[in-house]
């Protein structure tokens, strides 16, 4: 597998209190919520939790030095990653032939790394007036937070697995490009469902005997 990551994750403050969100299931967040802020009334409970989920959905995509919103910058950050993905194709047919066997297994993809960090003016805005639980949400996610999800759970994850490169490329692209978001800064992500699964044991399988050679009488 080819893997050009955009670059190293940036390494998280101290972690006092750390709350895990799970995208797919928000009342999971809800109950951390709770946990952590006993004294707030359940309805402020889940506009927190609401909020919260919205940063790691709507996650910033950092890439090259440049920030991206989702999903009003889809189109600007595909073109700032077609640089990047002509260098990989030029160092790719340069390093290797090119296969003229129509036969040949298909080639593995470029993996392309982009880095995420929460967006905190998505759940900003949800809360509107709310300054004290903006406040709060601010220090959720200062103290730590880590992100439970699917792909599908993350916009950019969404938007980038549907561009059409070659368009974008304004030419062929040579390798199937495949991109993949992970939280880099400002909290920490687990995509559920990743795992390797666990094989049950093959049960032994008992060799089949020998043919037994038949003796020929002349």
């Amino acid at each position: 597998m080819l893997d050009y990551d955009a670059g190293l994750p940036a390494s998280l403050p101290e972690i006092l209190c750390l709350i895990t969100c799970q995208l797919t299931k928000l009342e999971t967040a809800l109950d951390q919520i709770k946990k952590s802020y006993p004294k707030l009334v359940p309805s402020d409970a889940a506009l927190l939790a609401t909020a919260l989920s919205l940063t790691g959905r709507h996650a910033l995509a950092n890439y090259e030095g440049g920030q991206y919103v989702w999903p009003e910058d889809d189109e600007k950050l595909a073109a700032a990653m077609v640089p990047q993905l002509r260098l990989i194709q030029e160092a790719i047919e340069n390093a290797a032939p090119k296969r003229v066997l129509k036969s040949a297994p298909e080639e593995e993809p470029i993996i392309v790394t982009v880095g995420l960090s929460p967006n905190f003016s998505a759940g900003e805005k949800l809360l509107a007036d709310r300054d004290d639980l903006k406040t709060l949400l601010s220090d959720v996610l200062q103290e730590g937070v880590e992100f439970s999800y699917q792909a599908s759970d993350i916009g950019w994850q969404w938007a980038l697995e549907r561009v059409n490169w070659n368009t974008v490329n304004g030419g062929d692209v040579s390798r199937r490009i495949k991109v993949r978001v992970q939280f880099t800064e400002g909290a920490v992500g687990v995509e559920v469902g990743t795992a390797p699964k666990k094989r049950s044991p093959k049960k032994a399988v008992e060799p089949e005997p020998e043919p037994v050679a038949e003796a020929i009488v002349a």
